[in-house]
């Protein structure tokens, strides 16, 4: 594996820690090497005491990461230097032999997407990717900045690479449960008989973070939320959640589905898109006690930059058609959560509702920090006469021994070496998800927001509200201590 950008963050808090729990797995054995890549001077020994350092904690002995980091080397390397490929081959070459990798390169872009052109086209030209055995390589968001320099990229990625050599990373899709979606759908007839317009209300999508942009303010300013949350990841779980059931379970068939649906996605009409989405960025607050800053205080600037959004996505196909799906992310929300909330459709005359209030029956997906699966329902109250209760129905995975949910990055990486792109967005994805991102930006475009327009500590702005009670519905909580409100 040779990992561009292997001095920053991304390597030290996500790779490495995965690659040293693959091993320690044993799903990667002895022979395996990484060769890190980036400007600082360093040298092996620099490097393998910095891989020590980010997989500290780990439950193993020091024998045994001393077998680990011996499998890593460094090279100090400038991407934009033709000359910084022709010795990297060698070494390469020379680390097979030791290691008998048989000629297998993963090349993972962990750098700025302005470099991921340049690095394939002079991967192949210096023939980095020529070895005798396969060639992957693994790209990280964002993959472009609206359709148009998207398909630039891929154009200039593709000049070197397959499109099954391409791996575009999408960390969600890496998530335990954002992968028992299609599961609880397809294996369960309780729940697929009913998945369409005539039994479902409406869906919801949450995920929000606590924490502001800290070390991200450059990249953020520059990206915002929709960029940042829902062109990839949200997207993603609209189509899982979406998508017509397989032929059979192969990435191929699962892909294809996925694809019609973001298809199907109803573009959004510039005149009419704030009664669909709804931006917000954040000012001060009260978070966990604290009182926290702005986000233009963070960025040291006026920025009309979103931290927020919300968004009703409408599905124009025969499955879905008239049955909003309700998305939000944001930044320094009350909480860090992302959950999935499937509401059913209520009966036509319910005689055990007490002074009219309504519990509908609801499906929630907890992806996080408490992944599980919660199915609300109404039962008799305990005690005299016939009033009906919600309770709920509780699986969480991470209460059970032995199945905890892996780091999205160690199942990634462990499908990429087998050859798995299941998981991983394609090129027809990605683009389908720009199209419709783009009439939101372009609608916005034309309109200054009028912002700081939610407290650090809350969970939005008010419009995001108002954006579910025109139609009749509101959020549902999403955190353990408010299930009671059900």
């Amino acid at each position: 594996m040779v990992i561009f950008g292997a001095t920053g963050d991304l390597a030290k808090r996500k790779l490495f820690p995965s690659i040293y729990r693959l091993y320690q797995n044993g799903r990667i054995s002895e022979n395996f090497a990484v060769v890190g890549l980036a400007r600082r001077p360093w040298d092996d020994e620099t490097f393998q005491e910095n891989v020590r350092q980010s997989v500290a904690g780990a439950n193993s002995s020091d024998a045994d990461l001393d077998a680990f980091v011996s499998h890593f080397y460094y090279q100090s390397f400038d991407v934009t230097n033709p000359s910084s490929y022709h010795g990297l081959n060698g070494q390469l070459q020379e680390l097979e032999g030791n290691y008998h990798t048989e000629g297998n390169r993963i090349f993972y872009l962990a750098m700025a997407p302005e470099f991921f052109g340049s690095i394939a086209n002079n991967l192949k030209e210096y023939g980095l990717k020529d070895a005798h055995g396969w060639s992957r390589l693994v790209i990280e968001k964002p993959f472009g900045h609206d359709l148009p320099s998207a398909k630039k990229l891929n154009n200039q990625i593709r000049a070197a690479f397959s499109e099954d050599q391409i791996y575009r990373i999408d960390h969600y899709l890496g998530k335990e449960m954002v992968q028992n979606i299609e599961v609880i759908r397809f294996a369960n007839g309780i729940f697929e008989h009913l998945w369409n317009n005539r039994f479902i209300s409406n869906i919801q999508i949450t995920s929000s973070e606590s924490l502001g942009v800290e070390e991200r303010a450059r990249y953020y300013d520059r990206s915002g939320a929709v960029r940042d949350m829902v062109q990839n990841h949200m997207l993603q779980m609209v189509a899982l959640l979406a998508m017509e059931p397989p032929i059979k379970l192969t990435t191929e068939e699962i892909r294809s589905e996925k694809i019609k649906v973001l298809r199907a996605l109803r573009k959004i009409d510039p005149e009419t898109c704030e009664g669909h989405f709804v931006r917000g960025q954040y000012g001060s607050g009260q978070l966990n006690g604290q009182q926290v800053g702005s986000y233009q205080q963070e960025v040291g600037e006026a920025s009309a930059t979103e931290t927020y959004v919300a968004g009703k996505v409408l599905i124009d196909n025969y499955r879905w058609a008239g049955v909003p799906f309700y998305i939000r992310t944001g930044k320094r929300m009350a909480e860090k959560a992302t959950n999935i909330v499937v509401e059913f459709k209520d009966i036509p005359m319910n005689l055990y509702y007490q002074d009219k209030e309504k519990n509908p029956n609801l499906l929630m997906i907890n992806i996080q920090p408490n992944e599980g699966i919660t199915l609300c329902l109404n039962a008799k109250k305990a005690g005299h006469g016939s009033v009906a209760q919600p309770i709920q129905l509780s699986y969480n995975n991470t209460g059970v021994h032995g199945i905890n949910t892996p780091e999205a990055y160690e199942k990634l990486l462990y499908d990429c070496m087998l050859g798995d792109t299941t998981n991983f967005t394609h090129w027809d994805e990605v683009a389908n998800s720009w199209a419709y991102i783009d009439s939101i930006l372009n609608a916005w475009a034309k309109k200054q927001p009028d912002f700081p327009n939610y407290e650090s500590g809350s969970m939005g702005p008010k419009a995001a509200d108002q954006l579910l009670e025109k139609d009749g519905f509101h959020w549902w909580p999403i955190s353990e201590d408010t299930k009671e409100e059900f």
